[in-house]
């Protein structure tokens, strides 16, 4: 009986092990109030700990100083809903880091000190709803697919950044979207301001503050008034400026159309050139018929 129980105790062990690993076991300076959250607040961390439950939830790391996010961290923790991440030093998110958490509904990356959202940050995280981006002060970018694959987004704040611009084409991947906030940013009203601000204004009934909450800068002043104050004809001079995109088009197609009128040239050149030489062949022979 006893070389029997001794076979054992090394599975023993490994099966008690998987479960202390899978909810049962609380990082060191967290809070564990039940089986599915991990509460790490306030502890004064400079990293994502160690040791979390794989079966964790609910996992709340706001106010630490966390600088970055491993970019395999969500591959373990495949039952996670909720992430706070409020209030680190988050700088930046790699590309991917945050697609592979298939169900994950709520994302706060709040107060941080991000410059930019990717294109591809979140992947196809089709059970995101709510995602805060608000108060990380030194955010001017928004990808073009960065909000791409969420489409059950329901909530998105990107209020208190550092935005003057955003292509209205973000937000076109977002049909669930019932909620934005944008107040805050130092927004210019400028040519490349007036499609958002069309956006705007037919979707303000998804804006908590209204049009007159939102304000952005005047040129050439830069005097800053709400955008209930404009209307589209504020933007009326923006209507025969190309974009960049217009240029290269109009490059485009003259050097496309140059290019087929030296070819049509060339071939008519070389047709003429032809008819010449058959014109004096058959009049050279003529003239050997008669002599």
């Amino acid at each position: 009986m006893l070389p029997c129980i001794n076979w054992l105790q090394p599975f023993l062990a490994l099966i008690s092990s998987t479960l202390l690993t899978r909810g049962h076991n609380c990082p060191s300076s967290c809070l564990c109030p039940d089986h599915h959250t991990v509460d790490c607040k306030g502890q004064g961390l400079t990293r994502v700990p160690d040791s979390i439950p794989l079966d964790v939830r609910r996992l709340l790391l706001s106010n630490n100083w966390i600088p970055w996010i491993p970019s395999d961290f969500l591959v373990l923790y495949s039952d996670l809903v909720y992430l706070d991440l409020r209030n680190n030093s988050l700088s930046q998110l790699e590309p991917g880091t945050l697609s592979t958490s298939s169900r994950l509904v709520f994302l706060d990356l709040g107060s941080n000190n991000l410059t930019e959202i990717s294109s591809e940050t979140f992947g196809e995280s089709r059970s995101l709803i709510k995602l805060r981006l608000g108060n990380n002060p030194y955010l001017t970018m928004v990808g073009m697919d960065a909000f791409t694959g969420l489409t059950s987004l329901r909530e998105l704040e990107l209020e208190r950044n550092g935005l003057t611009v955003l292509d209205v084409r973000v937000l076109e991947p977002l049909p669930s979207l019932r909620m934005l906030r944008l107040e805050g940013n130092p927004w210019l009203c400028n040519c490349h301001f007036s499609k958002l601000f069309v956006w705007l204004k037919e979707n303000r009934h998804k804006l908590p503050t209204g049009m007159e909450g939102i304000e952005c800068s005047l040129p050439p002043d830069g005097r800053r008034v709400p955008l209930s104050l404009l209307s589209e004809d504020s933007f009326r001079e923006c209507q025969g400026t190309l974009t960049l995109t217009d240029y290269l088009i109009v490059i485009f197609s003259g050097i496309s159309v140059s290019v087929a009128a030296i070819m049509a040239s060339f071939f008519l050149a070389s047709t003429v050139h032809c008819f010449q030489r058959l014109s004096k062949g058959s009049k050279g022979d003529e003239e050997e018929g008669n002599d």
